[in-house]
């Protein structure tokens, strides 16, 4: 199994899964959308938009190491566990209810990238 791969895969999908939480966040606080002073004060005075861009850009740079030194068919699928990051998240600090079903997708998703990184 390819630890570093993984490794990798989990930091890079945690900064994906911390930024979408920040986001989300930094909405739940900002003016409605518009082209007027009030929501670009409220987005440039916003902490937690800013926490989002770190987050995307660390991501980011951590993914352009990933496809300099990996297959791309091995790197790609890992993104796909900020989804199961995504949804923990959601529950944690959002508190919505995920089914069964749902989970089912999330042990889909888990297994497809035990597959791609046993290579």
């Amino acid at each position: 199994m390819n630890i570093r791969l993984l490794s990798l895969a989990l930091l890079q999908s945690t900064l994906l899964a911390l930024a979408q939480v920040a986001l989300k966040f930094a909405l739940l606080r900002m003016a409605p959308f518009g082209f007027n002073r009030a929501f670009m004060r409220s987005v440039l005075l916003n902490w937690q938009f800013a926490a989002s861009g770190l987050c995307f850009a660390g991501a980011s740079l951590l993914w352009v190491y990933m496809l300099k030194h990996y297959p791309l068919s091995q790197a790609y699928p890992m993104v796909s566990l900020s989804y199961v990051l995504g949804m923990v998240a959601a529950i944690v600090f959002f508190h919505e209810m995920v089914d069964v079903v749902k989970w089912v997708g999330v042990l889909f998703i888990m297994l497809g990238c035990a597959l791609i990184a046993h290579n």
